[in-house]
């Protein structure tokens, strides 16, 4: 059970908390729109000075080539685990506006629910974390675990500084785990702990004919048509059943272990409801495996995009000279992203059509990343959500790609621990983006227990 004195002090702090939280919404940290710079700044001071008053110590505002980090820690619990925290407070931009029902950074409650531009993701779950602390410094004078807090400002632009700040400050940053709360629950009243998340490959294809579009009476039938050239290509990639056909793209797959196998089937996900929910005649993916394992841990190979020709009013009797098609691939460990667009390479080489000429451009780039669903950091976050909520704990992967969590596994080395408390219905990048408030009230409990039960580890248990 969660502890009376911290659950006294949540109760007796609500609207303080509230009322701090709301502040550090108003602020228009929207990284990706260069007036807001200042804003920028503005969110990374009050989020400093808001640690400084919970309690935490040696608080800085670091440079990078972009946006700063806020950095926090405290220090003072020799032979106890370290925890390095890291959220972001930068948030997306509220357009379109009109669709908002009231002013994105003017927080306003509604039917227990804060909307405003950055409640759920992820300025109101960074803001839990330090009020977590603060409640037990208040409490005992003392935290159970050592922590330390990486609070970015770039996260919704791709963190594109952060890899480097980590690579120049990594005994800084020395921990034994790290925790992350920018993801959700499975579904209301449903905590979720993410051990895994799929990684990213991305190309474009470009198919180039003759010197410019002909005409179709003049020379179909004797010049290659690029838009036939295409669909030839991206046809080559998979079978009727979605098994991807490119040379050894499964060899280095890591299989589910059966336990996973069994959480997933015990979450009761109905496909049925799925199928009516998306308005599809069935659901479609890779023979011997369930909805969920094929998004959580199989990879991927999907075609995003294919431009060319016409596609104007009427018809247009062309040969279309240039066509192509944008591709993506979600992966799996142990894949690497650089081998698999080798052979996506490899493949597109192997089976170019005749009478055009082929390139491939790479894109975004993700590795994969998974904690041992069996970790005791893992196993100790469903143990504190199941304290708080009265349900058992769901243990799942996610299916798409946070790169900066993979990179913190890369060169770090920590076990990742993803325990969020959002919802897929709260709108994050969306208008009416909203949290609720009883999941804030709940996760600040869910986070206090988690620090202390972290306490009954020492850091060599926690070792990945």
């Amino acid at each position: 059970m969660h502890s009376p004195k911290l659950d006294q002090y949540f109760s007796d702090m609500r609207e303080t908390h509230l009322s701090e939280l709301k502040e550090f919404l108003k602020i228009a940290s929207i990284s990706s729109l260069s007036e807001h710079k200042e804003d920028m700044q503005k969110g990374a001071e009050w989020l400093a000075e808001n640690m400084k008053q919970a309690g935490l110590e040696n608080v800085k505002i670091d440079a990078t080539a972009g946006h700063p980090v806020v950095y926090a820690d405290w220090l003072h619990a020799p032979g106890k685990p370290t925890v390095l925290m890291y959220g972001h407070y930068d948030v997306q931009p509220v357009d379109p506006l009109h669709l908002w029902e009231t002013e994105p950074f003017e927080p306003t409650i509604r039917d227990e629910k804060l909307f405003a531009r950055g409640a759920s993701d992820d300025k109101g779950q960074v803001f839990m974390h330090v009020k977590a602390v603060e409640a037990l410094l208040k409490n005992s004078g003392e935290l159970p675990v050592n922590i330390k807090f990486l609070i970015e400002g770039e996260e919704e632009i791709g963190s594109p500084s952060l890899d480097a700040y980590v690579e120049e400050n990594k005994e800084a940053l020395a921990a034994d785990i790290i925790v992350i709360s920018d993801t959700g629950m499975q579904g209301p009243g449903q905590p979720a702990v993410c051990y895994g998340l799929r990684g990213l490959a991305g190309i474009q294809i470009d198919v180039k004919g003759a010197k410019g579009d002909l005409h179709s009476g003049l020379y179909g039938g004797g010049v290659q048509n690029a838009l036939h050239a295409i669909v030839e290509l991206l046809a080559s990639f998979r079978d009727k059943e979605g098994t991807i056909q490119v040379d050894g793209f499964y060899e280095n797959v890591r299989p589910l272990l059966d336990d996973e196998r069994e959480a997933y089937k015990a979450l009761g996900f109905d496909e049925e409801a799925l199928k009516q929910e998306l308005e599809v005649p069935s659901l479609f993916g890779e023979p011997g495996f369930t909805h969920l394992e094929r998004v959580w841990a199989r990879p991927t190979l999907e075609v995003n995009g294919v431009f060319g020709g016409f596609s104007g009013e009427g018809i247009k009797t062309v040969l279309p000279n240039e066509a192509g098609a944008k591709i993506t691939c979600r992966l799996v460990p142990d894949q690497d992203p650089d081998e698999i667009v080798a052979k996506l390479k490899a493949h597109v080489e192997s089976h170019k059509p005749q009478g055009v000429e082929v390139t491939v451009s790479e894109f975004d780039k993700g590795k994969p990343f998974i904690t041992p669903y069996d970790h005791p950091a893992i196993q100790a976050a469903g143990a504190s959500y199941e304290a708080v909520y009265n349900v058992p704990t769901a243990y799942v992967r996610g299916g798409g790609s946070i790169p900066i969590v993979a990179s913190f596994d890369e060169i770090l080395g920590l076990p990742v621990v993803l325990m969020g408390f959002g919802l897929s219905t709260e709108n994050f990048h969306a208008p009416n983006e909203h949290f609720h408030l009883e999941n804030f009230d709940k996760g600040l409990r869910v986070i206090g227990n988690y620090y202390e039960q972290l306490a009954n580890f020492t850091p060599e248990q926690l070792k990945k």
